[in-house]
């Protein structure tokens, strides 16, 4: 069965990374922040003074070409949830986990533990990166399958309106903030894990918009959001295992994003940089805190 053509595209474009191309005529380029023309043999931009070589703008754009298409993090954040979705069922079962049709429903707690799950102690013993690394794990198939479900029918529409890069860092802190928030109160007495907090902090961030735009449409689309949010929140109260914390946590951060940002793609070289930033920020806190809890994995447990 033939691969999609966006998909051909971009598995030629990773095989060119590393055959090569043959030889080419030098030819002008763009300034990946301003967008000016300028020279074959120039490194910096004679607009804005942007490096052409070392700088995020130059890093984003050369990323942006490998990982290309209409919702790019999108399809980087769900491939990572199934790939960590199948890490942690290969864990369960190295763990004695039973197999089969168990994994419907739960996974096995160590193996979560290891791999990064939200858990207040282990927190406060300096183990930050949990706060990142739990939004990338959940308990069982139907848990990862509503998931990413909600993050297909949400993510593209906020990734197009606000680019890649401060689409990136409103999925990450609203992820990290609800698990934060959801840490240090006292009514939460267990251990977490999911996409919901950072899906929330989508939802928040869509309420918000949608607060900045008249219309029908936008009343009608900030109704039903609303009443989503509303039938989540009885549906945590009735069943005790949801993590209301997180899913409020998310949200709270994600409105006030909403509310921040710009509900456009970056314009100018400044406003470019500074999602740039952010986009960094959120992709390396990401990595880093993957990288911890590698290292960490093997500990005894306490």
């Amino acid at each position: 069965m033939p691969l999609p053509y966006r998909w051909q595209v971009r598995v030629e474009r990773w095989k060119s990374l590393f055959r090569g191309s043959g030889p080419q005529q030098p030819r002008p380029k763009l300034c990946p922040s301003c967008g000016a023309l300028v020279g074959i043999s120039a490194t910096r931009c004679h607009e804005c003074g942007t490096s052409l070589r070392f700088s995020m703008a130059a890093a984003s754009k050369h990323l942006s070409g490998v990982f290309s298409g209409p919702a790019p993090v999108t399809s980087l954040i769900l491939v990572a949830n199934i790939l960590m979705f199948g890490v942690t069922w290969l864990a369960t079962i190295r763990a004695g986990g039973k197999g089969g049709f168990s994994i419907l429903w739960g996974a096995n707690v160590e193996a979560l533990y290891r791999l990064g799950m939200v858990w207040k102690p282990a927190i406060e013993e300096g183990e930050w990166y949990r706060l990142v690394t739990a939004m990338f794990l959940h308990g069982g198939l139907l848990h990862i399958g509503m998931n990413m479900m909600s993050l297909m029918n949400l993510a593209p529409a906020l990734e197009e309106l606000y680019g890649s890069a401060r689409f990136l860092f409103l999925y990450v802190f609203t992820g990290a903030f609800g698990f934060l928030v959801s840490a240090f109160n006292p009514f939460t007495t267990h251990p977490t894990v999911g996409a919901s907090g950072a899906l929330l902090g989508l939802v928040g961030a869509m309420i918000a918009v949608t607060t900045r735009r008249g219309g029908a449409y936008m009343r009608a689309l900030r109704s039903q959001l609303i009443s989503s949010v509303v039938i989540l929140l009885l549906v945590g109260i009735a069943i005790p295992i949801v993590d209301n914390w997180a899913h409020g946590g998310g949200f709270v951060a994600g409105f006030v994003l909403g509310k921040i940002f710009a509900d456009r793609e970056p314009l100018n070289p400044r406003e470019r940089n500074v999602a740039y930033l952010l986009g960094w920020i959120a992709g390396l806190a990401v990595i880093a805190s993957f990288a911890f809890m590698i290292l960490r994995y093997n500990q005894p447990l306490q």
